[in-house]
């Protein structure tokens, strides 16, 4: 078994710390500065943020296909963090820019740079999260290795989440508009210069074969063929999401029906005469533990994105402190990090299955007892939340080392290895959850008629910011914990594969 040192963990966590600039800063405070200093209506932002994620079907799959295929003197993976890192930055900082423009003009520049934010995310954080998997062979230091990035990604998100509001207020001096663009050039400069750390001190050391069997270009044209597959079930969800009524519900009813049935026909096929873009999909679409896997990242997404997306909005009306919510956002990420580096030692106790059940429960339990929070009971909202979020924080660094026990299953299952496919699945479905939870957010205050331009709409609002803040998102942390039952990959069962897989490349190498 290969020990990584703890420099090469740092390393490597360094690179979640850059993400999260983006991923929590977008997270946190985008929804409420589309509203409030950009401009753009609740409905409006929310049915951008659903449609940004259709892009991200598509991009996550192709991008961990291309990751898979890339072979260079410094690896698959690296390469990736360190080509893209320039993009993220600029797209940071366009993101959070307000140009002068007409109503329909903003809006058309809010989704252009939100593209080509995830996209660049895309590209950077798919060999990111991939690279783990090629790092060890051992799923103990896999899971060392992901308590230190997601402590990295709570750092990261500490920078952002818990200052951004002090320094906006700064350099804009009254300004917001000023103020949000100045504070991005500061964190994409921070950004990039994470990313080379990152790219400088980690290595590969699995080499996965290479398909040969057909060339990028096959597999990406034999991809755009089955791109409905892909599209259709994406918008079906996101119109009945948005729209919620009969209509919606029909067509989203029979895509899925569809769905089940090509899966079926194409799941019950010899794999012999497939592409490799067709293998690997059966191969997912067979992978048991991948399949409970993808949900989990989806409703463990949305219970962390509620709460954090509805963060801004409920210390600015609720508790009627904006500056409060950067406090808020600092002590939750310093004992996110404590929660991070404490998942090893508690998964090695009770097993991955157990805690991931146990910190589901504690953790939405101990946030839907936010509804009783008083108004202005600041004490009562950092000690609650606090609690909270020392198990939420294991909910991630969990995801991202069970992927790699799924990307072992698959190779032990089916002698085949895709783990830039497996682990775009989890940055896609951690987007979408992230997507869809904004928008859940933005959907609920619209229905309470907030307006962000127009004060005498607030008031009406607070009982949909409490619901937010507490019951909405602890209903996704509880249907976490009840899919995590059916869960199949024991700590018994891992072990065996391990060993197994160690044993066959030792023999074909």
């Amino acid at each position: 078994m290969h020990k990584l040192s703890v420099v090469e963990k740092v390393g490597y966590a360094t690179g979640d710390a850059a993400a999260n600039l983006v991923w929590r800063g977008a997270l946190a405070y985008l929804a409420v500065f589309y509203t409030d200093t950009f401009g753009l209506t609740a409905a409006a932002a929310a049915m951008l943020f659903l449609v940004v994620r259709l892009s991200d079907g598509v991009t996550d799959i192709i991008m961990g296909m291309i990751a898979d295929r890339t072979d260079t003197k410094w690896g698959k993976f690296r390469p990736w963090i360190i080509w893209s890192a320039p993009f993220l930055g600029l797209f940071m900082v366009l993101c959070f820019t307000t140009p002068d423009l007409s109503e329909n003009g903003k809006l058309i520049y809010a989704y252009v740079t939100y593209i080509g934010l995830t996209l660049a995310y895309t590209i950077n954080n798919v060999p990111y999260s991939a690279l783990m998997g090629v790092m060890t062979p051992s799923d103990t230091e896999r899971t060392s290795l992901s308590g230190f990035r997601f402590a990295g990604a709570f750092a990261g998100g500490l920078l952002v989440m818990g200052f951004l509001p002090e320094l906006v207020a700064y350099f804009g001096a009254g300004d917001d508009a000023v103020g949000y663009q100045y504070t991005m050039y500061l964190f994409a400069g921070l950004l990039i210069g994470l990313m080379v750390i990152t790219f400088a001190s980690t290595k590969e050391r699995i080499t996965p074969t290479i398909d040969t069997t057909s060339c990028l270009k096959t597999e990406l044209l034999d991809l755009s063929k089955n791109l409905p597959f892909i599209v259709l079930p994406l918008l079906a969800m996101t119109l009945f999401f948005y729209y919620r009524e009969l209509y919606s519900g029909i067509f989203f009813f029979v895509v899925m029906t569809g769905m089940y049935i090509v899966i079926k026909r194409l799941t019950s096929q010899s794999t012999e005469n497939m592409t490799g873009t067709q293998r690997d999909m059966v191969d997912l679409l067979t992978n048991k533990p991948w399949l409970i896997l993808l949900g989990m990242g989806f409703l463990t997404m949305m219970f962390n994105g509620i709460k954090y997306g509805v963060v801004a909005y409920y210390f600015k009306y609720h508790v009627a402190d904006e500056l409060m919510a950067g406090k808020y956002f600092v002590a939750l990420l310093i004992v996110s990090i404590a929660g991070a580096l404490c998942t090893s030692y508690l998964a090695k106790k009770l097993g991955k299955i157990k805690l991931f059940i146990v910190a589901l429960m504690l953790s939405g339990l101990l946030t839907g007892a936010l509804y009783w929070a008083p108004k202005g009971d600041v004490v009562f909202i950092f000690t609650l939340g606090c609690a909270a979020e020392f198990f939420a924080a294991m909910m991630p660094t969990l995801f991202f080392t069970m992927l790699g026990d799924s990307a072992d299953y698959s190779e032990w299952k089916n002698g085949r290895r895709a783990t830039g496919l497996v682990y775009s699945a989890g940055t896609f479905v951690q987007k979408t959850g992230g997507g869809f939870a904004g928008a859940l957010v933005l959907v609920v205050l619209a229905g309470y008629g907030y307006n962000g331009m127009d004060p005498t709409t607030v008031e009406a609002s607070l009982p949909g910011m409490q619901l937010l803040m507490s019951w909405i998102p602890a209903a996704f942390a509880f249907a976490g914990a009840a899919l995590m039952l059916f869960y199949p990959l024991t700590t018994q069962l891992n072990q065996q594969v391990s060993d197994e897989l160690v044993e066959r490349r030792a023999a074909t190498a």
